[in-house]
Order: structure tokens, then C-alpha cells, then sequence
């Protein structure tokens, strides 16, 4: 006998088992129909649309990446502490404290940034 709850696992079993099968066909297709020949242009560096020139390729360093990563994530937990301050009113102690744990963590993360030097552009 087939309870709802069942029927919802089935349901989603057969959406997941489609969207495997649909990634695999999808994948095994364009693999076969694509060209496979290698030219001289396709296998020169394309930088923007200029030509490169030499040897010029030049790494970004790497604290130009950790701080965009920090100002992803400082801009996520921004959501978490607007969607907080919406249903103040409805938390009670426990939620102040989870949030204000929150923070700290927070603060702690950014002042381990600063002190190690990546929160400095120069």
C-alpha cells in the first residue's frame, strides 16, 4: 500500500534518477558530436581579444582573491542579520545570543584577515 509520503519519495527518486540520466545523455552526446580537430589557433591563448605577446601572462596576487572571498562572504551574512532584525521582536533570548555569537564569530574571522594582511589593499 502507497502512503503519500511514499509516493512523494518515489516521485522524487524518479525526477532525480531523469535528471541524471538527462546530464549523462547530454554530456555522452556532445562529446561524440563535437570536433575534435586541434589547430594552431585553437590552441593559442585568447586573452580578451588581443594577441599575446611573449610571455606576458602575470598571476593576480593572491590577496586580491581572498578579499573578494571575504566580500562575498560579509555580504551573505548581511542577509542572515536583515532577515534576523526583521523577526526581532518574535526571538527571545536564545535568538539574541545566537545572533550575537554570530557576530563575534564574524568579527573574529575579520580581525584574523587584518591581522594576517589581506584586508589591506596597499
Amino acid at each position: 500500500m502507497s502512503t503519500p509520503v511514499n509516493s512523494a519519495y518515489l516521485y522524487a527518486a524518479i525526477l532525480f534518477a531523469a535528471g541524471f540520466g538527462f546530464v549523462i545523455l547530454a554530456t555522452t552526446v556532445a562529446n561524440i558530436i563535437a570536433p575534435h580537430s586541434r589547430t594552431k589557433e585553437k590552441l593559442q591563448t585568447y586573452e580578451s581579444g588581443e594577441t599575446p605577446i611573449g610571455n606576458a601572462w602575470v598571476q593576480y596576487p593572491l590577496g586580491f582573491y581572498i578579499f573578494a572571498l571575504l566580500f562575498v562572504a560579509f555580504d551573505v551574512d548581511i542577509v542572515f542579520i536583515i532577515s534576523w532584525a526583521i523577526i526581532f521582536k518574535q526571538l527571545s533570548f536564545f535568538g539574541f545570543f545566537e545572533i550575537t555569537f554570530f557576530i563575534v564569530v564574524l568579527a573574529l574571522g575579520l580581525a584574523y584577515a587584518w591581522r594576517k594582511g589581506v584586508a589591506r589593499w596597499i
